[in-house]
């Protein structure tokens, strides 16, 4: 008697192309703004082109698009463990998804324990804290903010602007 064959398991689907992770991102943050009323979409680009124009992988970029789209509300977590994406890119997901009540040590420590994530977080900062997008700030606000980045950017041992 030969011996069985075991059923074959189905193929994981395909990952999400560069594309497709955009157009995504761009969808679930349609209709959301920044602090300066502008799309939202324009901080992911720049962010996206941020992390590319530092040399990040495809992978990073995908996860440039996605940076804020689990701390923001528009993917869940539950979403994001089935999404077909690599593991990379949910962890660096994950890793700059910061919970509301989360100390800056620990996120900023998962942060630099996680391959990738740095990148992602450094263009994050650079685009916040861009002199024309807090222009448009009120004072207090845009104090604060700078403060918040200076800290971040502190703790992730990144220097200069």
């Amino acid at each position: 008697m030969a011996d069985a064959i075991p059923p074959m398991e189905p193929a994981p689907p395909p990952l999400l192309s560069l594309a497709e992770v955009e157009a995504l991102a761009r969808r679930v943050h349609s209709g959301q703004t920044d602090k300066a009323g502008r799309p939202y979409a324009e901080h992911l680009a720049a962010v996206a082109a941020g992390v590319r124009e530092r040399g990040g992988s495809e992978e990073q970029i995908a996860a440039a698009w996605l940076h804020d789209a689990v701390e923001d509300g528009a993917l869940s977590r539950a979403w994001l463990a089935g999404a077909a994406l690599s593991q990379e890119v949910k962890a660096m997901i994950l890793a700059v998804t910061k919970g509301p009540e989360e100390p800056l040590e620990e996120y900023t420590a998962r942060i630099l324990a996680t391959p990738g994530a740095l990148l992602i977080k450094e263009s994050d900062l650079a685009h916040n804290a861009d002199p024309e997008r807090l222009a448009v700030l009120d004072a207090p606000t845009r104090e604060r903010l700078a403060e918040k980045y200076a800290r971040v950017r502190a703790l992730l041992g990144l220097t200069g602007p």
